[in-house]
């Protein structure tokens, strides 16, 4: 055989290969393409939503005492031993440790502008954030602090807690996929096709789980002759929970 055949031979033996290759190519092509439009076109996705009303179980508060004296020393001195007593009333009342925090402690100059800036005294300030699950000691906790020194109350915060987030969670995600699939039945229903199983599902908490009192409370503090408690009431927040759901429908 001639070294001209031999090379025609090999280069009809490539065009044949590549034309092979080529047609492969396109069929895994279209497949892909035919498996992509059918996963799309079996599917619907469909929205779920569920809340509930609740009563917090946690409150946060601000409670300060700021001394003016002549000397930083003395305004020191008389906050601190206020404070040791607020301190003390809070402890007799049950509070733990971990329920009260130091949040805000300063000693500075108070100036006169007269004229020349002098300095006419000084002010002493420290605050501690009380955060607590004991909701019925509310009233106490204000009464006896400012019946102890404190001349600061913050505005009260009620928000429902952790351990009772993870509990209305598992009850709320339950409660939305049920709506999501109830919906999502009706409407495969009315194409005359059925929900067969899950493609993707997603989960979104949302909702106010914080109820805030701007009020001056300090206002409320004073106990009238009888020696009424300060009332306080935590209203109700809402928990929610929305979650997207893709179904398979045949």
């Amino acid at each position: 055989m001639s070294p001209d055949t031999k090379n025609d031979k090999s280069y009809f033996a490539i065009i044949a290969l590549s034309v092979v290759l080529v047609v492969m190519s396109l069929t895994i092509y279209a497949i892909s393409q035919d498996g992509a439009v059918q996963n799309t076109a079996d599917t619907i996705t469909m929205s779920g939503y569920a809340e509930q009303k609740v009563v917090p179980d946690t409150a946060s508060l601000s409670i300060g005492v700021v001394i003016q004296a002549e000397t930083a020393q003395e305004a020191s001195d008389e906050n601190a031993a206020i404070m040791s007593a607020v301190l003390s009333e809070l402890k007799d009342l049950g509070l733990e440790d971990k329920e009260i925090q130091t949040s805000y402690v300063s000693v500075y100059p108070i100036y006169n502008y007269d004229g020349e800036r002098t300095i006419t005294g000084y002010s002493a300030s420290n605050s501690v954030q009380v955060t607590t699950t004991k909701l019925d000691y509310l009233g106490d906790i204000i009464d006896k602090s400012t019946a102890a020194g404190a001349n600061q109350i913050g505005s009260i915060s009620f928000t429902v807690s952790d351990d009772m987030q993870e509990q209305l969670r598992e009850e709320l995600v339950g409660e939305a996929v049920d709506n999501a699939r109830s919906k999502a039945n009706e409407l495969a229903g009315s194409l005359g096709l059925k929900i067969t199983g899950v493609q993707t599902a997603s989960m979104y908490e949302n909702g106010d789980t914080a109820i805030y009192y701007a009020k001056d409370v300090m206002e409320e503090a004073a106990m009238d002759a009888g020696g009424v408690s300060t009332p306080i009431e935590p209203g109700e927040s809402t928990v929610s929970m929305s979650v997207q759901v893709t179904y398979y429908i045949g």
